[in-house]
């Protein structure tokens, strides 16, 4: 396993280099912000080199991806919403639970896939709770 960070725009054309050079047979992308805002060039470069990737943002699978394994950003933000709430009246922000995601999506793009030469299992996509054709 490699890793390949970036944490500016200028970053992405080393990290595409250094997979092509690592010959790297797939990837996962993170939902981090900063890959979410460059999504289009990391599907492209994913797609155009031939790797399946698994992302971390639903919306990516949607844009072109491979397999997005994530929870939904909306909720998410919601549930932030809520805590804004509570630290607005007065709560203090050290003694609100942590919360993570309870709820965790499959989605599979099997236009990308056909693309790829990949053929999925129908047993995973039995399990997607969505499949973009």
């Amino acid at each position: 396993m490699h890793a390949f960070g970036v944490r500016r725009s200028e970053e992405f054309d080393t990290a595409f280099k250094a997979v092509t050079e690592q010959a790297v047979d797939a990837l996962l992308v993170l939902g981090d912000p900063i890959l979410l805002h460059h999504q289009r060039i990391i599907i492209e470069f994913a797609n155009k080199s031939q790797l399946p990737a698994i992302y971390g943002v639903k919306e990516s699978a949607a844009a072109g991806g491979l397999i997005a394994y994530a929870s939904d950003l909306t909720s998410q933000f919601r549930r932030a919403a809520t805590y804004v709430d509570k630290v607005l009246k007065g709560a203090k922000p050290a003694d609100l639970p942590i919360e993570q995601p309870t709820k965790i999506e499959l989605t599979i793009n099997l236009k990308t896939a056909k693309a790829l030469g990949i053929t999925i299992p129908p047993s995973l996509l039995a399990r997607a709770d969505e499949v973009i054709e």
